[in-house]
C-alpha cells in the first residue's frame, strides 16, 4: 500500500502583485557619500518601525563561484564598511574564507525600498569580536559557543546537550568568545538604492567606487 502525498495549490500570484506608490528617488535626493545614504535610510527603517530594519541577505560563494545566501543582521558599520558576526567554520564562514567578496541585499517593505552591496569581505580584529561577543546576552553567548553550525547534528537533543555542558561550566553565561566565532566586515566597491514606483517603473541609483576619484553615482534603469 502506498500513500501519495497530497497537492498543494500555488497561491494566485496575480493577486499578490503590490503597486509601489509612496515615492520617488532623484539623484537630487540622494547624498553624495553612499553610507551616508545608507544610514539615512536605515534611520528611516527604524523609524517607520520596520520589522528587523538591520536584516539583510547575505550572498557567498564558493571558490569555484556556487552561491549560498541566507539572512543575517547587520551588526555595525563606518566608512571602513558593514560588519556581521558568525561562526569562522560555518558553510558562510568557509565560502568567505575561499572567496572574500560578498553581496548584501535589504528589503524595507514598509518603505518599498531595497538596497545592494557588494564588496571584499575580511575578518573583524580579535579585540572587535570580543567587544560584540561580551556584549551579547548570556543565552545567545551559551548558544553560539555551543552550536556546530552549519554540521549535521543527529537530533535536537544533541544540541540541548551542548547547550547544558557550557551551561553547567559557566552558570552565569559568560562564556568566553570561541576562536571559530567573530566578525566580519564588507568593506563595500558599489551601492544600489532602489526605490519602488509605479508600473514597475522603478528608481535606482547606484554608486561605485573608483580608486582615483570616489564615489561614481549614475542612474540605472528599472
Amino acid at each position: 500500500m502506498t500513500s501519495e502525498n497530497p497537492f498543494i495549490p500555488a497561491p494566485d500570484f496575480a493577486r499578490l502583485r503590490i503597486e509601489y506608490r509612496q515615492r520617488s528617488l532623484t539623484e537630487s535626493d540622494v547624498d553624495p557619500d553612499p553610507v551616508r545614504q545608507f544610514l539615512a535610510w536605515l534611520n528611516e527603517a527604524v523609524a517607520a518601525k520596520a520589522n528587523e530594519p538591520n536584516a539583510f541577505t547575505l550572498a557567498t560563494s564558493t571558490r569555484d563561484g556556487i552561491p549560498s545566501a541566507r539572512v543575517v543582521l547587520l551588526k555595525g558599520m563606518s566608512d571602513a564598511g558593514f560588519v556581521f558576526f558568525t561562526n569562522y567554520l560555518s558553510r558562510k564562514g568557509e565560502e568567505l574564507d575561499a572567496n572574500p567578496h560578498a553581496a548584501m541585499a535589504f528589503w524595507w517593505p514598509e518603505l518599498e525600498r531595497q538596497v545592494r552591496v557588494e564588496g571584499e569581505v575580511a575578518r573583524t580584529s580579535a579585540a572587535e569580536s570580543d567587544a560584540y561577543f561580551n556584549s551579547r546576552p548570556p543565552d545567545a553567548r551559551v548558544g553560539s559557543a555551543a552550536s556546530p553550525q552549519s554540521r549535521p547534528v543527529a537530533s535536537r537533543e544533541e544540541l540541548e546537550e551542548l547547550e547544558r555542558a557550557l551551561w553547567k561550566a559557566y552558570p552565569r553565561g559568560e562564556v568566553p568568545r570561541p576562536a571559530h566565532w567573530g566578525g566580519y566586515r564588507l568593506n563595500p566597491r558599489r551601492l544600489e538604492f532602489w526605490q519602488g514606483r509605479p508600473g514597475r517603473l522603478h528608481d535606482r541609483i547606484e554608486y561605485v567606487r573608483d580608486e582615483h576619484s570616489g564615489w561614481v553615482r549614475r542612474r540605472l534603469a528599472p
